[in-house]
């Protein structure tokens, strides 16, 4: 499985980075499969840089805040309207179950249109895995000031070099403060993808809206990841700060997440060169051990 930060800022677009939107693919033996976990402000221009909008076979949202599902908008109309014609089904979306209505009303459709033309729209049901391709997504319940926010846990299941089906996972934290159901969600993954919004001592009188490094490590720890990517800092808000506070929590691997940069998830490296270049350092805050693939199970090397 594979990552690719598309945007990463957070609560809106910055400088160097849209809002959330994460590209993911995966291979089922006969062709890659690939899906958006969020499409936030600005990113739908950015995604069209690393693939073909046609080629995404699904899109999973978070919660329904703006900056991490307003590019649905967008999208439909690149659905609705290309003279070329959109040629494919549906384009298929997990969400929240008011996501079709905030979309709809938020691009103003006149009286009796609907969105339903374009999209395939289906409910997240807490806990319960969906199925797209050779991934596996489960819903957890986070902690955010809105009616439903998730955690997204995502498995992929390859064929590996002799047959075998490998199994990789993500888990993603969409936008959450410290809770059991996040801790869960990220329960031995191999890539933790975790929101970093808040500082220590700058926002501590905030509850139950958003991270801090420090927490986003103690979140990491207890789920006992292999390694953590922050993502979904501000503009005003410190990369240094909260990289250093993560460090007080998590011993394992630390990265940050930019806009433009692909890791493979199970071995955390670095893919590639990014189609522009980044306005933040792209760099290993502190590498974990090296893995290698043994059947179906992760392992570290000694």
């Amino acid at each position: 499985m594979k990552l690719t930060i598309i945007g990463c800022t957070g609560s809106f677009p910055g400088p160097g980075s849209p809002a959330s939107c994460y590209l993911v693919t995966a291979f089922d033996g006969t062709r890659d499969w690939k899906i958006l976990l969020d499409l936030g402000s600005g990113a739908l221009g950015v995604l069209q840089r690393y693939t073909d909008i046609k080629d995404i076979d699904g899109i999973a949202i978070s919660h329904l805040h703006p900056d991490h599902c307003m590019d649905l908008c967008g999208l439909h109309v690149a659905i609705r309207w290309d003279p070329n014609g959109w040629n494919r089904e549906k384009m298929l979306v997990w969400g929240p179950e008011a996501t079709a209505e905030r979309i709809e009303t938020a691009y103003g459709l006149p009286e009796g249109d609907t969105m339903h033309q374009d999209y395939d729209f289906n409910i997240w049901q807490e806990l319960q895995p969906v199925n797209i391709g050779p991934f596996t997504i489960t819903p957890y319940p986070v902690r955010h000031p809105i009616e439903e926010a998730y955690a997204l846990r995502v498995e992929a299941h390859e064929p590996g070099p002799d047959g075998e089906i490998l199994t990789s996972v993500l888990t993603y934290s969409g936008d959450t403060d410290t809770c059991d159901g996040l801790v869960e969600a990220a329960r031995g993954a191999d890539m933790f993808l975790c929101e970093a919004a808040f500082e220590e001592g700058r926002d501590d009188a905030i509850d139950g809206v958003h991270l801090t490094g420090k927490r986003a490590g103690q979140m990491a720890t207890d789920a006992e990841v292999e390694r953590l990517l922050l993502t979904h800092i501000p503009v005003w808000t410190s990369i240094n700060k909260v990289v250093d506070e993560a460090k007080e929590t998590y011993s394992g691997g630390i990265a940050v997440a930019v806009s433009g940069v692909t890791y493979g998830v199970y071995s955390g490296s670095q893919l590639g060169t990014p189609k522009s270049l980044p306005t933040a350092p792209v760099s290993i805050i502190r590498p974990s051990k090296v893995r290698a693939w043994k059947g179906t199970r992760a392992i570290r090397k000694k």
